[in-house]
C-alpha cells in the first residue's frame, strides 16, 4: 500500500517552476496517460494506478487539491475507475497549505474485494470518478455544436499592461511610419473588473504574429516592451521562442480573436467566482487569462447562460479553487445541451443583431469605451 501527500503544483505553472527539460521528460513518460495540462499531483495517481494494474501494489491513498475531480485532472480518476476501484474518498475538505486555506480531496483506490465504499464518511454503493455518487453528470460528452465558441483570455506573460495616464500619452503620440498607436494600445479587462467595480486598464498588444519590423513602427509601445517586458522574459524560464518573440503574448489566443472579430460584443465570465455572472464586453477589449470568453453577441445566449439549469450544470461539471467554483470552456460549456428546438437554433453569431445591453444588478452589463456601464458590484 502507498499513502502519500504529493506536491500541489498547477499544470499551467509547471514549466516555470520545474523547467522545460523536466516537464518535457514527464510528458514523454506519461504520454496518452496524463493530459499535459493536468496538475503535477495527477502523475502520482497514475503511477500508483499503473502499479496496481501490474499487481505490484494493492492499494493507494493520496491527497490532491479538490480540482482532481474535474477537467483534465479527472482523466486520471477515469483511468483508475476503468482498471480498479475507488473505495474511499473525501471529496472536498479544508486544508492549510503554506499558511493558506485550500480545499483538498483524499482518494483511496485499488483492490476492493469486500465491495465496500465510503464517501465523505458515509457508506455508499459506489463512487464516481468525480468523487460523487449517483448520476455521473461529469461523464457528459462534448457536443460538436458547442465547439469554437468558448475560449480562455490571453496570457501576456510579462508587464505589457500600462497605467491609464501612460496609455493615453501613447495614444496621442504620432509615429514616423504613420502607424496609429491605438492599433496596439488596447483596453484590458481581468476577472476583478467583472466581479467588482471596473478599473481603467490598458495593455500593449501586438496581436498573434506581427513581425518585429512592423511592431517597431509603433515607437512608444515597442520601446516600453523592449525596456520593460524583454528583461522579464530573458530572466524567466519561458521557452526560447517566447524570449525571441518577446513583443507577443505567450498565449495570444488566435482562435478566440478570430471568433470575436466579426462581433460587436462578446460575453465574458470570470473563470473563478463565488457567483456565476456573464457580462457584455466590446470586441475591442482584450480579456485576461482568468476570463472565459463566449463568442456570441445575441441575447438568446445571454439568457441561456444566466438560466438556473446552466448554473447548476456549471457547478456540477466545473472544478473549484478553494471554495469558489471554476468555469471551464471544455468541461462546462462544450458539454452543455443548449435548449433550442430542432430547426430553431440561433443563426451564426455575426448575423444576429443584439439588443441594447441593460445595466444594473442581475442584468446584462456592457463594458467598453471610456465609461463602461456598471452593475453587480461586490459579486
Amino acid at each position: 500500500m502507498i499513502v502519500g501527500n504529493p506536491p500541489f503544483l498547477g499544470g499551467k505553472i509547471m514549466r516555470s517552476e520545474l523547467g522545460d527539460d523536466y516537464v518535457d521528460t514527464l510528458f514523454a513518460i506519461y504520454k496518452s496517460r496524463v493530459p499535459p495540462e493536468a496538475d503535477l499531483v495527477t502523475y502520482w495517481f497514475e503511477k500508483a494506478r499503473a502499479k496496481i494494474e501490474s499487481s505490484t501494489l494493492k492499494r493507494a491513498g493520496l491527497i490532491a487539491t479538490n480540482s482532481i475531480r474535474g477537467g483534465a485532472n479527472r482523466k486520471v480518476l477515469d483511468r483508475i475507475k476503468e482498471t480498479t476501484d475507488i473505495f474511499a474518498a473525501w471529496s472536498d475538505n479544508p486544508w492549510i497549505l503554506a499558511g493558506a486555506a485550500v480545499r483538498i480531496s483524499i482518494v483511496g483506490f485499488g483492490s476492493n474485494e469486500a465491495g465496500d465504499h465510503m464517501l465523505d464518511g458515509k457508506a455508499v454503493k459506489t463512487i464516481n470518478s468525480n468523487l460523487e455518487l449517483g448520476l455521473d453528470a461529469a461523464a457528459a460528452q462534448k457536443l460538436a455544436g458547442n465547439f469554437g465558441i468558448a475560449f480562455m483570455g490571453v496570457t501576456p506573460a510579462g508587464p505589457f499592461d500600462v497605467p491609464e495616464e501612460q496609455a493615453r500619452r501613447m495614444l496621442a503620440m504620432p509615429n514616423r511610419s504613420g502607424a496609429i498607436n491605438a492599433d496596439v494600445v488596447r483596453r484590458y479587462f481581468n476577472a476583478e473588473d467583472i466581479t467588482s467595480r471596473s478599473k481603467e486598464r490598458w495593455i500593449i498588444d501586438f496581436g498573434v504574429d506581427l513581425p518585429i519590423v512592423k511592431a517597431q513602427e509603433y515607437e512608444a509601445p515597442f520601446r516600453h516592451v523592449t525596456d520593460i517586458v524583454l528583461p522579464v522574459r530573458l530572466n524567466s524560464r519561458q521557452p526560447d521562442r517566447e524570449k525571441r518573440q518577446y513583443w507577443i503574448f505567450t498565449r495570444a489566443r488566435p482562435e478566440m480573436r478570430k471568433a470575436i472579430s466579426k462581433l460587436p460584443r462578446y460575453l465574458a465570465t470570470p473563470m473563478v467566482a463565488k457567483h456565476r455572472v456573464f457580462v457584455w464586453l466590446d470586441k475591442d477589449i482584450i480579456p485576461a487569462n482568468l476570463i472565459n470568453v463566449i463568442a456570441r453577441s445575441d441575447d438568446y445566449f445571454f439568457g441561456v447562460l444566466h438560466a438556473y439549469p446552466h448554473e447548476i450544470w456549471s457547478l456540477r461539471l466545473g472544478t473549484s479553487l478553494e471554495d469558489r467554483p471554476r468555469y471551464t470552456p471544455t468541461t462546462t460549456f462544450e458539454t452543455y445541451p443548449f435548449p433550442w428546438p430542432p430547426g430553431q437554433e440561433p443563426g451564426a453569431p455575426e448575423t444576429l443583431t443584439p439588443s441594447p445591453s441593460p445595466s444594473g444588478r442581475g442584468g446584462g452589463r456592457r463594458a467598453g469605451g471610456k465609461s463602461p456601464l456598471r452593475g453587480g458590484e461586490g459579486i
